[in-house]
């Protein structure tokens, strides 16, 4: 699955940002970086108020980094009621590596 240049670009933009990146990461193993006693952060995704809370940044700043991550396809985002659970996707993640392989 060959990511198209404009997807890629983003992928680059997104994750350029340290805290982007972080987040990104958090994402990868959410049972070891979220804890919740609303939802099993592994199955549901992470609430967007936990990433808030963990990497200290205004709700605003979160929400454009996190709408960022959304736009290059870097993470899911699924609203369920008054909450917004992140994921990361798996298949866009393994499609920008396999990018890389090919052009780096």
């Amino acid at each position: 699955m060959a990511i198209v240049m404009i997807k890629l670009n983003n992928i680059l933009k997104a994750v350029a940002n340290e805290k982007r990146l972080m987040i990104l990461h958090w994402l990868k193993n959410p049972q070891k970086h979220f804890v919740s006693s609303k939802c099993d952060v592994q199955t549901h995704g992470v609430c967007v108020g936990l990433i808030e809370k963990k990497i200290g940044l205004s709700q605003s700043t979160v929400s454009q980094y996190l709408m960022q991550l959304q736009q290059a396809d870097l993470i899911t985002m699924e609203r369920e009621g008054q909450w917004t659970f992140c994921k990361l996707n798996h298949k866009t993640i393994a499609a920008f590596i396999e990018e890389l392989k090919i052009r780096l």
